[in-house]
């Protein structure tokens, strides 16, 4: 198998952070997969049973799950504005690989009562490492902690060097709402 293959095939496993804290969410709960890419936390939450918002800019990647059950696609660049995110709808939001700071206030407000925040992205340092390196897109420390102390109980974080799927620097956060 050639490094590229198995990268390639790495990076669709959906990641680590949100798999252990997804479990979290209310059964059979509607999350959101916000910057859902190529669909790979959309795909493991339908999966697991719960229904799914799954929102990005390109839904080519994700055409498959227009048709399945608990499963809605929405294509719209958030960041122009083109889909707001409705306040207190959610029982769950996933955010990885992502990060629009003007949107961060409105995911906590997204969420229901109990509901969870799970963010996977990158963080100051990732320069070394590659893409992204501008620091619009990157985390300061404590950043995410920070920003949602006003509306969310902190369950985890943690911030730092990861050597999987990619050597980067991430941030990882898992909020519940008051």
């Amino acid at each position: 198998m050639s490094d590229t293959h198995a990268k390639s095939r790495h990076t669709q496993d959906p990641s680590p952070w949100v798999t252990r804290y997804a479990a979290l969410i209310a059964r059979r709960g509607h999350i959101l997969d916000l910057a859902c890419g190529s669909g790979r936390h959309s795909r493991w939450l339908l999966a697991a049973g719960y229904r799914v918002t799954a929102v990005d800019r390109d839904t080519g990647r994700v055409k498959d799950l227009e048709d399945a059950e608990g499963c809605r696609v929405i294509c719209a660049d958030i960041e122009a504005g083109d889909w707001t995110v409705a306040p207190g709808r959610f029982h769950g939001v996933v955010m990885t690989n992502y990060l629009h700071r003007p949107l961060l206030p409105k995911l906590g407000d997204s969420l229901l009562p109990d509901g969870l925040l799970i963010i996977d992205t990158f963080a100051t340092g990732n320069e070394r490492f590659g893409r992204p390196r501008r620091a619009d897109y990157l985390l300061d420390e404590n950043e995410l902690p920070q920003t949602f102390a006003d509306k969310l109980d902190t369950v985890a974080y943690a911030h730092g060097y990861v050597a999987e799927p990619a050597p980067a620097i991430r941030q990882r956060y898992c909020g519940r709402k008051r």
